[in-house]
């Protein structure tokens, strides 16, 4: 499995092309700049372009290889706008080694007999449905790759169920079964793996907004969960498959 205290190499994705969902901010912007750090080409993904041109701006600092914007909203994109973004990626880049999903709505955190249905449907569509259209129109440039791998960001409300989590639970529990089926239909295919990845508590805003009394001085920054998401990126991962792997 993943090795405690994994570090990676400055090399350790070079070559790859990695696409991350939500890169703006949170998780999705520190995997963005350390998997950009050890190497890869990332497609930087999300819904603000202001956020997306900052992260941008970071990794060209990096001296990292040059990436890539795709503006994506994920709670209103067509899919016109899905085949757009598939032919982009066909056309620019070829072959996709990497696919994260770390885009997420948390939604609201009220008793179900109060849940509001509008942000019902947007949480799953957003945590649900986007990333299984987004994994299907990307599947012929991920079969493409000789080592591609697809993570999907999971949540320890996946695996106990818990009272006033909502349509974030829901839609967190109904995507491990995505990934357990995805995994298997793909079991004929060695060259891709698919993985979920529950990164544990983190210091974002999404945690501020669920746990507001919390002083986030205690919570471990996005930073700190990102080498088990680096690890499955990388060549290193390689015979690991339809798994849920906790990163803390």
């Amino acid at each position: 499995m993943i090795p405690d205290n994994f570090i990676a190499d400055p090399d350790l994705l070079k070559g790859r092309n990695i696409l991350i969902t939500g890169a703006g901010s949170g998780l999705g912007r520190a995997l963005a700049l350390q998997c950009a750090r050890a190497g890869a080409c990332i497609v930087l993904a999300g819904r603000n372009g202001t956020k997306l041109d900052h992260v941008y701006d970071e990794i060209e600092a990096l001296g990292a290889p040059q990436p890539a914007i795709a503006l994506l909203d994920l709670a209103t994109a067509t899919a016109v706008e899905y085949d757009a973004l598939a032919r982009i990626i066909g056309d620019e880049i070829g072959a996709l080694d990497g696919l994260v999903h770390a885009a997420a709505l948390l939604g609201d955190r009220t008793p179900l007999d109060q849940y509001d249905v509008p942000t019902w449907c947007k949480v799953l569509h957003v945590n649900l449905t986007a990333p299984f259209i987004l994994t299907q129109i990307l599947l012929p440039h991920l079969r493409k790759s000789k080592d591609a791998s697809i993570i999907f960001v999971s949540s320890g409300v996946a695996k106990q169920s818990r009272p006033f989590w909502g349509a974030y639970a829901v839609s967190k529990t109904a995507l491990e079964s995505v990934r357990s089926m995805l995994a298997q239909e793909l079991e004929g295919e060695a060259n891709i793996r698919v993985n979920s990845v529950n990164p544990g508590r983190m210091r974002t805003a999404m945690r501020a907004a669920a746990y507001p009394a919390e002083d986030p001085n205690t919570v471990p920054t996005a930073d700190s969960v990102c080498a088990p998401f680096l690890y499955l990126l990388s060549a290193l991962g390689c015979g690991i498959d339809g798994r849920y792997i906790e990163a803390q």
